[in-house]
């Protein structure tokens, strides 16, 4: 394992669970000595040069989700990136799908044997495709997470704490898992113009700041 960020660190551990012999977390200058496989966890500009690094020999592949297999050449290659959020704390990857792909069948079929030693569930996923793929994980993760800090600092104005908004996103997120755009619910699905216009205004008195976002979301909401 290169890289010792929180993803080359969870899967350190992750792997290391599954009963694979794990050498590392190492830096990104590391040669590959003694390894079957070099799992790159490094920031996708130097994935590069940490496969350079790599001495000839083993299988190679990367954790990034945006980037293609290019460039890991001239090794043969795979990509394995877990859909899941990483903290500090870690993560568990049991049950969560994995994006792989590889320069050979042997590289996909390495990739996928991986992802399963782990509990995931492996997904070809081209390198064409990898980017609109990435863009959908930075749309369902990243962006919800800015969206609910949004919503926080509404709420803070009147009064609210995060916590009283918790169990309102966690029934959305699990209405939208078993029913998709049905369970969209509010003023704008109820076609109350009134009261959407009552919040924009209050918006743009109280939290200027957001009316962007919020005119956005409204529009993209209507839409849906």
């Amino acid at each position: 394992m290169v890289g010792a960020g929180r993803l080359g660190r969870a899967l350190t551990d992750a792997l290391i669970g599954a009963d694979y012999s794990v050498s590392g977390p190492h830096g990104r200058g590391f040669d590959g000595s003694g390894a079957d496989v070099v799992l790159l966890c490094v920031p996708d500009a130097e994935i590069a040069s940490a496969a350079t690094a790599t001495t000839p020999g083993p299988l190679v592949g990367h954790c990034s989700g945006a980037t293609g297999l290019e460039p890991l050449s001239p090794h043969q290659a795979f990509s394995l990136h877990p859909l899941m959020t990483v903290t500090p704390a870690g993560a568990s990857f049991n049950g969560v799908a994995a994006a792989v792909d590889g320069t050979s069948p042997d590289a996909i079929e390495s990739a996928t044997e991986i992802a399963q030693g782990l509990g995931m569930i492996p997904i070809q996923i081209r390198s064409e495709d990898r980017p609109l793929y990435h863009a959908a994980a930075s749309v369902a993760s990243n962006f919800l997470v800015t969206l609910e800090v949004t919503a926080e600092r509404l709420a803070t104005g009147a009064g609210l704490e995060r916590r009283h908004l918790v169990p309102l996103v966690k029934a959305t997120v699990d209405n939208w898992a078993a029913q998709g755009a049905a369970a969209l619910t509010g003023p704008v699905a109820r076609r109350d113009d009134v009261t959407v216009e009552r919040q924009r205004a209050a918006i743009q008195e109280r939290a200027a700041e957001a009316l962007p976002l919020f005119d956005a979301l409204v529009e993209a909401t209507r839409a849906l």
